[in-house]
């Protein structure tokens, strides 16, 4: 259509040329980019937008270029049944895909699409100016009861990117009416249109349905500070959700420098250089700092036992707009947990101020672990729908046990030694470890994984009980069905012996000196115990065919790989005699190592085009490498004095 006559229609049949319906209809039939200045300008007045504005509000968002036709009808329409459709357009936003149609559509079916249409996020940033402008104008008893609705909506229509959170922060502070004085200029900071900041107030209009003898009730204040501080622990939960923070990995680095791979980025090193990520760490600290001014800004003892002890809060707002009081209002869970977690993470990596919990791994950090894993039922689920929170308890861990507070004095029995029998009562820290150990089985993000493995061991290492960290890696290796965490008790069990071979820093130490205590790991029990599980019997291995060796192989290469390391750490030296049990080198090459190397051959032959075997030439993959890995360090085992030994015994 010509813009032109488009233009003319919508100003000549401007009421009382018409009525407000037709003229309503006349507008939407003739919306177009090129019309929105010429609408613009017949939305100045009051009386027309207070009638017809809230109905244009649907169209208009979808419409490129009409964000200044939507703050005029914010300014001047009736803030009430405006407020209604755009909350009504957010939750048609809900299920909308951001971006164009996808190309495996029907062509037929394809509509034709502006040149530049409006992006989803675009949308939201829009449509929470339009709120941010018309909340303010709203004059009423509760104003709160407006807001709780509002809140709602938004956080069921939010997706955790940079541009939708930095217009949630911006809608925020225009409700909360503090306002921070602007942050230093960074190039990681994420910037969207502002119109109730930067756009004239002075044109609001007032709301027609105030009561001029109705004043706002005195508690409001609260209730709606209340209400925003609980929208935005739920977005700070949805953001860290939707986005890799690291914050567990690098506190790790932070914590072990020795260990970080010479010329490989660190991960410290891509959050301060790398512009995506600079600017999730800067939009993480705004929504902290928003909490802080709403009034949480402490980790009191008080905050983390209600954080422990307390309900599951998934939904906090879903009846917060019945609540009588604001401490009816209650918190996202997830959401404080990864408060805490940012918190710990931030005064340590940045040397932030910020407060730290008053806690301890046991009991508080254990019965958060186990109430946030153990909620529905499902571990698994769990965990995949609250990456962030998951990541935050494990970056919480960290923090707790480098800084020594693994209990208080008055620590629950739970968490004492136990009978040194397996068949024993599980101990606490078997049942945290359990837990921790299921992040590093099922967390989608492969450094939370390593983080959660990395802090199971530290745990277990700090049980004060040699009996109790023996049966927990017994249990482990014998229950666990997944080799990559067998694979981990292994090496703990390795790091267990050589802890208690390490005499006090004060005393010179040789090869030759005798154990430095009395541990359970410095006598043969601890290998009599576990033997049978870090090494078993492989006879119905080597009896499998061709292509289920390989599937055995594929299943279990991390824990067979980390069992002949520790062979190859047991025999590989005479420092280790005196805790081999009697035969145990014979015992081991007859159960274990020959008919996994009787398996291997088999394998082998089977693939070898000479032989003719049925998997010949088969692509073995990344499987190639590790067999080809295992073979080298079995052969280097074979040749090792203690096997030799038990072959001259044998001999003899």
């Amino acid at each position: 259509m010509d813009p032109s006559a488009a233009i003319a229609a919508i100003r000549d049949s401007r009421p009382p040329a018409t009525d407000r319906f037709t003229y309503l209809t006349i507008v939407e039939s003739n919306l177009s980019p090129a019309v929105l200045p010429a609408l613009n300008e017949i939305l100045q007045d009051a009386e027309l937008t207070q009638e017809i504005g809230w109905d244009l509000v649907y169209n208009l968002v979808n419409l490129p270029d009409s964000d200044a036709c939507l703050e005029t009808i914010a300014r001047l329409g009736n803030p009430r049944e405006v407020i209604l459709k755009v909350l009504e357009t957010l939750e048609l936003l809900h299920n909308e895909d951001d971006g164009y149609q996808s190309d495996d559509e029907d062509e037929d079916q394809k509509k034709p699409e502006p040149e530049q249409p409006v992006t989803l996020t675009h949308k939201f940033i829009t449509l929470l100016g339009v709120l941010a402008i018309l909340h303010r104008r709203i004059k009423t008893k509760y104003p709160s009861r407006f807001l709780a609705q509002t809140l709602q909506t938004v956080l069921q229509s939010y997706r955790p990117n940079q541009e939708m959170t930095a217009a949630v922060i911006n809608l925020v502070h225009s409700l909360s009416g503090r306002r921070r004085p602007p942050l230093p200029s960074r190039k990681s900071s994420v910037n969207v249109a502002n119109p109730d900041q930067d756009g004239d107030a002075s044109k609001n209009a007032p709301d027609p349905e105030a009561d001029k003898d109705e004043r706002e009730d005195p508690s409001e204040t609260a209730m709606q500070q209340r209400l925003l501080l609980s929208f935005v622990t739920c977005i700070l939960e949805a953001y860290a959700n939707g986005n890799d923070m690291a914050w567990a990995a690098r506190l790790l680095e932070y914590y072990n420098p020795d260990k970080i791979v010479p010329g490989k980025k660190t991960l410290m090193a891509a959050f301060r250089e790398d512009q995506e990520l600079l600017a999730r760490d800067s939009i993480v600290g705004s929504l902290v700092a928003l909490i802080a001014d709403l009034g949480l800004n402490s980790c009191s003892k008080q905050f983390v036992q209600r954080l422990r002890k307390g309900l599951i809060r998934v939904d906090p707002l879903a009846n917060a707009g019945e609540a009588a009081s604001p401490e009816d209002i209650p918190l996202s869970t997830g959401g404080c947990i990864c408060l805490v977690g940012y918190w710990v993470f931030s005064s340590t990596v940045f040397d932030a101020d910020q407060p730290t919990p008053d806690a301890h791994i046991f009991p508080e950090h254990f019965d958060l672990l186990q109430k946030t894993l153990e909620v529905g039922g499902d571990v698994e689920a769990q965990i995949q729908k609250s990456v962030g929170a998951i990541e935050a308890i494990v970056a919480i861990g960290l923090w707790l046990h480098t800084n020594d507070r693994i209990s208080e004095a008055s620590a629950s029995p739970l968490i004492k030694p136990t009978p040194a029998s397996l068949e024993g009562p599980t101990s606490g820290f078997m049942t945290y470890i359990h837990l921790v150990t299921l992040i590093a089985l099922y967390h989608p993000r492969i450094q939370v994984r390593n983080a959660a493995s990395t802090l199971a061991g530290l745990v277990l290492h700090s049980d004060p009980a040699d009996d109790d960290r023996l049966r927990i890696l017994y249990d482990l290796l014998e229950n666990c069905a997944y080799a990559s965490l067998k694979a981990r008790a292994v090496t703990w069990l390795r790091e267990e012996f050589l802890a208690a071979a390490t005499p006090p820093p004060t005393v010179s130490s040789t090869s030759a000196d005798p154990p430095a205590n009395n541990s359970v790991f410095s006598e043969p029990q601890a290998l009599e115990t576990v033997q049978y599980v870090v090494f078993p019997n492989h006879d119905s291995v080597k009896e499998l065919e061709p292509a289920e060796i390989i599937e055995y192989l594929a299943w279990n290469m991390p824990f067979l790989l980390q069992s002949v390391n520790f062979g190859l750490f047991l025999w590989s030296s005479d420092r280790w005699k005196h805790v081999l049990p009697a035969n145990l080198d014979a015992t081991v090459k007859e159960r274990w190592f020959e008919p996994l190397q009787d398996a291997l051959d088999k394998l082998e032959n089977e693939l070898k085009p000479e032989k003719g075997g049925e998997l010949a030439g088969q692509d073995l993959g990344p499987l190639k490498f590790d067999l080809d890995v295992l073979r080298e360090r079995m052969a280097r085992l074979e040749g090792t004095h203690g096997f030799k030994a038990s072959e001259i015994a044998d001999k003899a």
